[in-house]
């Protein structure tokens, strides 16, 4: 232990910037048994927790901190009352750097109240009087504490922890600070699954005697889970007990980005989430708003006739929507939030492995280029083989066929997944090589964000928009503009860069129309193939960020809507919708079916190998079917719609 109390000074520093950045939590945090840990009071009060504890013994005029005699050590002046002082001065008469989070101390004595308490008064009264006696850090008697009756024995900022069995009197109540209990006494639950009724009834008795007193609770000796975390926040406790600080505080930490329901303002985290997690393509985008993660109501599903769904009917239009970063709870997330997606009613499902060709897991490039050409890919390379061999993307094949094809992203047009279907290149973040590609592309139809990319470069073209006119293409910079073209169109939106709100959820939609008329146009006989990219679910996952994943993945299924719709008009598309990886390692915890409220946690903020779903609409649907590589994906579409 003294080795451990002499980096305490270095360690003091580092706390109090990292208390600075420790979301408020949407439940307050009771480091339970706090003196056992390696570095006492510092490790908790680093997670910006509301309350620590100290258990101490009377020895000899001394007050020890320890569970029994035989381990007590120092004093709770050293371990507790000097560091907490230091702190509520540095931060001026605070306790902590933000000035927004309060802080007790929870002192249970073990022993007989006198003369163990009154020594404690004694020594704050002499030497830290502006912390505790002016209520800047609240100071709560728990243990071995005065009857009732002997409370105004005591100083006034002396407060007490109350048991819910005792009947105090109005004014005893006041000196109550909180409400604590035995988890045992009311449920043998050990944190798995749910409780057994008659045990949650009577936890939430005890939760609602508290809080009609005007008190809080908090439960010890409760067990500590992922379920129990938010199994106690919707019961209401106001305290969670923990001798996991860390973990606690992980958990409860930017309490935002892990809820949404629509309909209900979130109002537990402000600012902006994901503007640095981001790569080089993207660094521009202005992240997550707290203040616009919100929907007053949910998008509308559409139901498809089925009337050529899994008919072997020709083929002659091709639509393939790719949600960046999608996986199977990402969508799970939309559906229960939205109570439906028009994507849960395609009824033939397979799943696909995308395993890159030289990682286990997939960036976005080698997924994207996976889906775009067929061919495996090494992670970073465009539509490429590792020596820069292009290989032919589908839009280069159904070019060939005869057909118009379009890109359409709502993010940015030279990120990898949009390339894939237009450029090769053996590095993804190469834009101003990917975006002179487009001189040479079959591409009818372009649409996304990137104005940068295109007048803004380092290669010595001054502006490659007037080389992409003189190759044929018209420059719009508003998506319904697109259909006012009378050949290739190369549409540069800036709407397209921002997060999905409710004022511009329809825009993926609306541009959909929009580049199927143009394509139709361009070609009305032969029939169009395009892929459609709803690349912010990525973002998201990116961010950690639950509220924007929903958000954009309802932005995406109302462009698959329009997808299914388009298909029913003519009867002759085949619609297919995937993605090219999952993002975050999303895990749906908790949600309430008949409100939409969904609870979910992220594993981390980078990509992950698993497996994907792929739905596909239409004639010869069944074919996408079973368990394959994404690679099949492509190779299935080139196979139903050969018309050689």
């Amino acid at each position: 232990m003294k080795i451990v109390r002499s980096i305490i000074a270095i360690l003091a520093g580092a706390v109090l910037s990292a208390a600075v950045s420790a979301a408020q939590a949407p439940i307050m945090i009771h480091s339970h048994n706090d003196y056992s840990r390696n570095v006492p009071f510092y490790q908790a009060y680093a997670q910006g927790v509301a309350s620590v504890e100290a258990d101490i013994h009377y020895n000899g005029g001394a007050l020890l901190v320890g569970h029994d005699d035989d381990e007590v050590t120092e004093s709770i002046e050293s371990m507790y009352l000097a560091p907490i002082a230091k702190f509520y001065r540095a931060n001026g008469n605070h306790p902590y750097p933000d000035k927004t989070k309060t802080l007790q101390l929870m002192v249970d004595i073990k022993e007989s109240v006198e003369p163990t308490l009154s020594g404690l008064v004694e020594i704050i009264s002499e030497r830290y009087s502006d912390v505790f006696c002016t209520g800047g850090v609240q100071l709560v008697i728990s243990g071995n504490r005065p009857e009732p009756q002997d409370f105004d024995k005591y100083p006034g900022w002396v407060m007490f922890d109350g048991k819910l069995e005792i009947d105090y009197t109005a004014e005893q109540l006041k000196r109550v600070a909180l409400f604590s209990e035995c988890f045992s006494d009311y449920a043998g639950w050990n944190g798995k699954g749910s409780l057994v009724i008659d045990q949650e009834k009577k936890v939430r008795e005890a939760i609602d005697k508290a809080h009609s007193m005007g008190k809080t609770i908090r439960f010890w000796g409760a067990p500590e889970t992922t379920t129990a975390y938010y199994t106690f926040y919707n019961f209401g406790i106001d305290w969670f007990n923990t001798d996991k600080p860390e973990k606690c505080a992980a958990f409860f930490s930017n309490w935002g980005d892990k809820n949404f329901q629509i309909g209900v303002r979130n109002i537990s985290q402000e600012g902006v989430s994901g503007t640095s997690k981001l790569d080089k393509v993207t660094r521009n985008f202005a992240g997550f708003q707290h203040s616009k993660l919100q929907l007053s109501k949910g998008i509308d599903i559409y139901t498809p006739t089925y009337r050529n769904d899994g008919s072997h009917k020709k083929i002659k239009n091709v639509i393939f929507l790719i949600g960046d970063g999608m996986g199977l709870n990402q969508i799970l997330a939309g559906d229960y939030a939205n109570h439906g997606l028009s994507l849960m009613n395609m009824k033939y499902v397979g799943f696909q492995h995308n395993n890159a060709k030289d990682q286990f897991t997939t960036d976005s490039a080698a997924g994207g280029s996976a889906l775009a050409t067929g061919e495996r890919h090494s992670n970073r390379h465009i539509a490429c083989a590792d020596d820069g061999t292009p290989y032919e993307s589908l839009t280069d094949w159904f070019s060939a066929q005869g057909l118009s094809t379009g890109v359409l992203t709502l993010g940015h047009m030279v990120d990898a997944t949009p390339t894939a279907f237009y450029g090769h290149n053996v590095e993804r973040d190469d834009s101003d090589d990917l975006t002179v590609d487009l001189l040479s592309s079959n591409l009818d139809v372009l649409c996304g964000c990137g104005m940068g990319d295109f007048v803004r470069r380092k290669d010595g073209r001054k502006n490659l928009l007037g080389e992409l006119k003189d190759a044929g293409f018209d420059i719009v910079e508003k998506y319904e503009k697109i259909d006012g073209s009378e050949g290739k169109v190369i549409c540069i939106d800036k709407r397209m860069d921002a997060a999905a709100e409710e004022s511009n959820i329809s825009l993926l939609a609306e541009a959909t129309k929009k580049t199927i008329a143009q394509l139709r146009k361009i070609n009305s006989d032969k029939g169009f193939f395009l892929m459609i990219e709803g690349a912010k679910i990525d973002y998201a996952g990116h961010s950690e960020c639950l509220p924007g994943s929903v958000l954009e993945m309802l932005s995406f299924d109302m462009a698959i809507a329009e997808a299914l719709k388009f298909a029913d008009s003519n009867g002759e598309t085949l619609v297919v919708v995937s993605a090219d990886h999952e993002t975050g390692g999303l895990v749906i915890l908790d949600g309430d079916e008949k409100t939409g409220r969904i609870m979910g946690l992220y594993f981390g903020n980078d990509h992950t190998p698993t497996i994907l779903p792929v739905f596909a609409y239409g004639p010869h649907s069944d074919e996408f079917l079973g368990t394959y590589m994404n690679i099949d994906i492509p190779k299935k579409i080139k196979k139903l719609t050969s018309r050689k």
